[in-house]
């Protein structure tokens, strides 16, 4: 009886290493084999890198309209050059719209926007004729119909102060009333076209991607 337990035990012990060994070799192979960034394709191969993409600048492009001299696109090429971010399409939208925006707060005798778009001269010029408006009772009923056309009239890079004149060609309806809300002058009915140079300024080292209207005039 003793001899019988003892060659069943070792039967046991001898299957029990057979089942770890084989258990052992299965979950060598089956670990994961992770790759790595310069690894060969085989042996013969060189390590291969990842290229980072590139990136590129695009050119400026700019239109006929806005190219009559040739010193506007070398003006707008330094500026672009100084500030990466900058685009002269992009440029000539916040234009168009900042005309409008000058010339509401204008009409409405609103200076705390007029404030924040011009720079000291010009606030002063628009807030003088505001008060003048108001010292003598008139109101402007004015409408700008459309903006037919934006255009570079001239651009320079003085230091790192970027300035942009722009030729806005405009359809406005003007209306002045008198202190008792008659009309002296103008026509809703007859817009009429009108013709502005506005010059907008920025410093490109600055945080802000605002520009500022520092010059006004008639083309």
């Amino acid at each position: 009886m003793i001899t019988e337990i003892v060659i069943l035990a070792m039967i046991a012990a001898f299957l029990g290493l057979r089942l770890y060994s084989v258990l052992g070799r299965r979950s060598e192979h089956e670990e994961e084999v992770i790759p790595h960034r310069f690894d060969r394709s085989d042996a013969g191969d060189a390590p291969r890198e990842v290229e980072a993409p590139r990136t590129t600048t695009p050119p400026v492009a700019l239109r006929s309209a806005d190219n009559r001299v040739p010193a506007n696109e070398a003006g707008i090429r330094a500026i672009a050059s100084a500030d990466t971010q900058f685009d002269l399409l992009a440029f000539l939208e916040g234009a168009k719209g900042a005309y409008g925006m000058v010339l509401e707060s204008f009409w409405q005798g609103d200076k705390e926007t007029l404030r924040e778009l011009t720079d000291d001269d010009v606030y002063e010029s628009f807030a003088g004729a505001i008060d003048a408006r108001d010292e003598a009772g008139e109101t402007l009923e004015n409408r700008l119909i459309r903006i037919e056309d934006a255009s570079v009239r001239s651009a320079e890079l003085d230091g790192r102060i970027a300035r942009i004149a722009v030729l806005f060609v405009a359809d406005i309806a003007a209306v002045t009333r008198d202190k008792d809300g008659n009309v002296i002058a103008g026509s809703l009915d007859d817009a009429v076209e009108s013709r502005d140079v506005w010059t907008f300024s920025r410093n490109v080292d600055a945080s802000s991607p605002d520009w500022i209207l520092d010059e006004t005039d008639q083309a």
